[in-house]
This record gives C-alpha cells, sequence and structure tokens, in this order.
C-alpha cells in the first residue's frame, strides 16, 4: 500500500488531505510541525511526503533539507506562499512539486499518482554511454568510475534529457516536466542556471547537452 506522511500545522487540512488520500487506496500518516515530520521521515519509509511550509519549531524548508539528507523520497510542498522565490528555493532543494493554497484535493491526489508512476517507470533502469553511468532506480551518477556530486534537481534535469534522448526539448517542456511549472516568468534564467550547473557536473561528459537555438537543449549520443 502506498504510504504518505501529511506535514501541516492545520489540522482541517491534514483531515482534507487524509480523506482524499484514504479514498484513494493510501495509508496515512500525520506530523502537525516540521520536527515531527522528520522524526516520523527517519523511522518510515513514506512513498511521498506533503510538507506545509511555515509551521512551529521547524519550518518546511529545514524540514526538507533534513529528510532529503537521509532518505530518498519525493516530497511536494502544499503552502499558502506564492512567492516565486520561495517556489525556486523548493525546487533547488529536490522537491519534486509545488502546490498553493487554496488547493484542489482531487488535483493534489493526481499530482501524487503522476509522481509516483514517474517514479516506478524509473525503477532499475540505467543509462550508459562510454564513462558515464546513470542509476535511474538509485539516483546515482559515475563518470569514469567516480560518483559524480549532483543535486537533487541536476539529476531529476539529467533523467529527463535522457528519457528523451536525441530529441530537441523546449524550456517550457523542461520546465513542465522537471519542475511542475506551467505559467512562469524568468524560466530561461532558472532553466539555463541549472543546465550550466548539470554540464559542469558531467565534466568529460558536458558536451552531450546541446543547445538548440531559440529553442531549449538536446541530450545527443
Amino acid at each position: 500500500m502506498i504510504k504518505l506522511l501529511i506535514v501541516d500545522d492545520e489540522i482541517k487540512i491534514r483531515e482534507v488531505v487524509k480523506e482524499y488520500a484514504r479514498v484513494n487506496g493510501f495509508e496515512c500518516l500525520e506530523a502537525s510541525n516540521g520536527k515531527e515530520a522528520v522524526d516520523l521521515a527517519f523511522n518510515n519509509d513514506f512513498d511521498c511526503i506533503i510538507l506545509d511550509i511555515m509551521m512551529p519549531e521547524l519550518d518546511g524548508f529545514s524540514a526538507c533539507k533534513k529528510i532529503k539528507k537521509y532518505k530518498n523520497v519525493p516530497i511536494i510542498m502544499l503552502s499558502a506562499r506564492q512567492d516565486e522565490e520561495d517556489k525556486l528555493l523548493s525546487f533547488e532543494m529536490g522537491v519534486d512539486d509545488y502546490v498553493t493554497k487554496p488547493f484542489s484535493p482531487k488535483e493534489l491526489m493526481a499530482r501524487i499518482k503522476a509522481i509516483l508512476l514517474r517514479n516506478k517507470k524509473s525503477e532499475n533502469e540505467k543509462f550508459i554511454y562510454k564513462g558515464l553511468e546513470v542509476d535511474i532506480d538509485g539516483h546515482n551518477v559515475l563518470i569514469d568510475g567516480k560518483k559524480a556530486n549532483m543535486t537533487p534537481k541536476e539529476y531529476d534535469l539529467l533523467f529527463y534529457l535522457i528519457e528523451n534522448k536525441n530529441v530537441a526539448v523546449s524550456r517550457e517542456q523542461i520546465l513542465n516536466a522537471v519542475w511542475k511549472i506551467y505559467t512562469y516568468y524568468g524560466d530561461d534564467r532558472t532553466v539555463d542556471t541549472h543546465i550550466k550547473m548539470l554540464r559542469k557536473s558531467l565534466g568529460p561528459y558536458r558536451n552531450l547537452i546541446y543547445t538548440v537555438r531559440g529553442m531549449g537543449y538536446k541530450l545527443e549520443v
């Protein structure tokens, strides 16, 4: 059974999410603050965590950092904060999705299912090109036998490019797939910055990622 952790200091929010989650056949645990969330995440294996930002004791950003340091678990931020900077910070920390309040519980369930399906499809997949080895399931990248130090978002970006190898993808497509941003101003900066970081992390294989002028990028092998 799919196991969710619902973290929010508002009990009504937790109850609504829990009700819809159970209708969809998910098992749920709850936490009312970031500290409880970290403790539960360390002692349980969750398939997805729904995490509020503004909470007592430990905010959502701090909780996310602690959890991501030890657990490779999908996280969806569920917050009333709609600032662009909050969204960008969340995605840079490796968050899989960002949903603003007020929200549609049905849409939230659909986003959870999409994330779980994407993770399931990636299981046991590997991409190998010369000395570059990408373990999709293990979230590991080896460059000539040495482990590359990548951020979660760099890995997600690399996986998306691999999934669409030899196909040119636009910046908008990348934002939709990797950041789940459908209406966003300043997208060129976000995508281009992460492509630059990813190329640096790939070292001798940086040239696999081509810039498609006036459109976006392509991983060509």
